[in-house]
């Protein structure tokens, strides 16, 4: 049976997005850092509730560092002069707000403090991350740890590798099955714009296009347009909360904003208008406890998703500079 170039790209990223998968374990820090999980607990409580912003910003790092270059801290370096950029200065994550790099940084240096050399930026960013998630109401899940953090990190290496807004859903599919994810762990995933913000550049062509997208709901149009007054040509760019309804709970309004046409972007929308992905935000809309089983499976998929091991990583003294 023959398989297309396209189709065997695909087969070797999700056999390789699996490589080092198999250290993870919940006890891995058991005898070396048996608290580092009350440890960052508490740092991130600390972050929440000195800023909102912390929730939400601190769960899109983790998604945007395992989607390139797989779950390995390489997003939390930051660029020096006379070097190439690092993943954080490239355009797709220039908008990864400041309180989500602060809440690593600062459980990773408490982490140290304990427990010197022992624990991985990367999984301080991934307890960090279920934090957020469970304290902003969400479902608690043990965390898969044993990452090591990459030695690497370019802005050239997020080309491509993350979803727009503005991708179908055939785009969007294959960024996921890259990463050996289903369309079913998409859908779930998508759930985490329950919390946090977006520019307005990221949904203006929804209002002020031409035509305006007519999957939104217009009541909600409006109210967008008033946040996000038409400014082409300059440089304002203001934030709107993803979630109207709760947007400091972590939960499946995500999903009955969309049966509303209340979806910020339109890559959420289209979870709804497309016949493929309308059943699981159905479903999900009208019960929390499969929503929650089906984001932890998700979520903790995402995790294993090109781990270091061995020779390929090492532990990072600091989270935003190389050893």
């Amino acid at each position: 049976m023959a398989f297309s170039s396209s189709w065997v790209m695909v087969l070797v990223l999700a056999v390789s997005a699996e490589l080092g998968a198999s250290d993870l374990a919940p006890d891995y820090y058991g005898s070396t850092c048996p608290n580092v999980e009350s440890i960052v607990l508490d740092v991130v409580k600390q972050k929440m509730d000195a800023n909102i912003r912390a929730i939400g910003s601190t769960i899109r790092l983790f998604f945007h560092d395992c989607f390139v270059e797989g779950c390995d801290g390489s997003v939390l370096i930051a660029s020096t002069p006379g070097s190439p950029a690092a993943e954080r200065d490239a355009d797709d994550n220039k908008s990864l707000a400041f309180e989500g790099f602060d809440t690593v940084n600062a459980a990773k240096a408490a982490v140290e403090a304990a427990c010197p050399d022992q624990v991985s930026c990367a999984d301080v960013l991934t307890i960090a991350t279920r934090d957020a998630i469970a304290l902003s109401g969400g479902p608690f899940y043990p965390v898969e740890l044993g990452r090591l953090d990459g030695l690497s990190s370019a802005a050239s290496s997020v080309t491509g590798q993350l979803p727009h807004p503005t991708h179908t859903m055939n785009q969007l599919l294959a960024i996921f099955r890259a990463q050996g994810l289903t369309m079913s762990h998409m859908v779930a995933l998508s759930a985490a714009h329950t919390v946090g913000q977006a520019h307005c550049d990221t949904f203006s062509e929804r209002l002020y296009g031409s035509p305006a997208d007519a999957t939104l709901n217009p009541k909600y149009a409006a109210f967008l347009r008033s946040e996000c007054p038409a400014v082409a040509g300059t440089s304002s760019n203001p934030t709107v909360l993803m979630d109207q309804a709760t947007p400091a709970e972590f939960d499946n309004q995500y999903f009955r904003n969309l049966q509303d046409g209340g979806g910020l972007l339109a890559s959420d929308q289209l979870l709804y208008t497309d016949n493929r992905t309308r059943p699981s935000v159905d479903a999900w809309a009208n019960s929390t406890a499969a929503f929650s089983k089906a984001f932890v499976d998700a979520i903790t998929r995402l995790g294993r998703v090109g781990v270091k091991s061995g020779s390929r990583g090492n532990i990072r003294k600091q989270c935003d500079v190389f050893n």
